[in-house]
């Protein structure tokens, strides 16, 4: 665990107008952005499209209340746990100008990593994280105790993540599986008891999702200062072509596998469905990939990484539609 320090003067970034910026009712600003908030929003649409697209219909209220409360939680705190985790090593990354070009992507819409820019201290963001936890962890209780386990393993799984940085370019494996967390504990939150074939279908689209779409891409946007710092990522240890080609075969394989998982759900109207979800697929996730098999360059990995990031809000649109109509 990392233990608070006395500031080092080397890592001490913030300037006093950022801080007045964040002062008053704003300083809540900081918290959201420790949690990646509005990058969060749309990941969180990822359990509500699982588990109605499993269940084929809109559980009972207090199972949507319960569960959006969950979902919110679970993801502010494994969002947040990622920056305590990696806390020293982002420190480093602000003391060397790494964060100052932040901002085009959905991560930094609010500000990047606040603790290592010395805007929030260890023990509040620590405290933030573990609030949400335990949040998470009584409406994971109520709804299913098996929920309980999914979220500890996806927390388990993002501290492992981040301590590969400078191990295994293989830790994008482990963020592929975390990604998959909150949409497992949905689905067992509506059914105790799904189907094998569903889950493992819903599992490898979501985790090959991650890895061409979100981690591979924004590893891209820090190659050169992951090459710095003597990170392992993807693109430091493989380069760029083959980064590409590893994330456009994984992108290939979510789309392909994403009308699989509607066919073994119970959504009516499943050929429609499947159309629809396959259309959003090659819009947000395959059309993208030209402009980086193209480009090479940092703007091709964040366009890609930007529009990837709408992929959940837009599968869970698919499975409105064909709820409501």
């Amino acid at each position: 665990m990392v233990r608070q320090t006395q500031p080092d003067r080397k890592f001490l970034v913030s300037d006093p107008a950022a801080q007045h910026r964040f002062s008053g009712l704003s300083r809540l600003k900081l918290f959201w952005a420790l949690s990646r908030t509005p990058h969060g929003l749309l990941d969180m649409c990822t359990p509500a499209f699982a588990a109605l697209l499993w269940l084929g219909k809109f559980p009972a209220g207090g199972v949507i209340l319960v569960g959006l409360l969950t979902t919110f939680a679970g993801y502010t705190a494994v969002y947040a746990l990622n920056d305590v985790v990696d806390y020293r090593v982002d420190r480093e990354k602000a003391a060397a100008g790494g964060l100052a070009a932040a901002g085009s992507d959905i991560d930094g819409v609010i500000v990047r990593h606040p603790m290592a820019q010395g805007l929030l201290s260890f023990t509040e963001g620590w405290v933030w994280a573990l609030f949400w936890s335990a949040v998470a962890l009584i409406g994971a209780f109520i709804l299913n105790p098996v929920c309980i386990l999914v979220f500890v393993g996806g927390c388990v799984g993002e501290a492992v993540y981040c301590r590969l940085w400078r191990v295994s370019p293989y830790r994008t494996l482990v963020s592929g599986a975390v990604k998959t967390s909150g949409a497992m504990a949905a689905v067992f939150a509506v059914d105790p008891a799904p189907a094998p074939g569903f889950l493992a279908a819903l599992f490898l689209m979501l985790f090959f999702w991650e890895i061409g779409g979100q981690n591979i891409p924004n590893d891209m946007t820090d190659i050169e200062e992951d090459r710095q710092m003597m990170a392992r990522t993807i693109p430091v240890c493989f380069g760029v072509d083959r980064s590409i080609a590893i994330a456009v075969a994984s992108l290939c394989a979510a789309v392909l596998i994403n009308p699989v998982v509607f066919q073994l759900a119970a959504l009516p109207r499943k050929g429609f469905s499947s159309l629809l979800a396959l259309a959003v697929g090659c819009c947000l996730l395959l059309w993208p990939t030209l402009s980086l098999i193209q480009g090479k360059g940092r703007d091709s990995a964040m366009a890609l990484f930007n529009r990837a990031s709408y992929y959940p809000p837009a599968l869970l649109g698919v499975v409105l539609i064909s709820l409501i109509t």
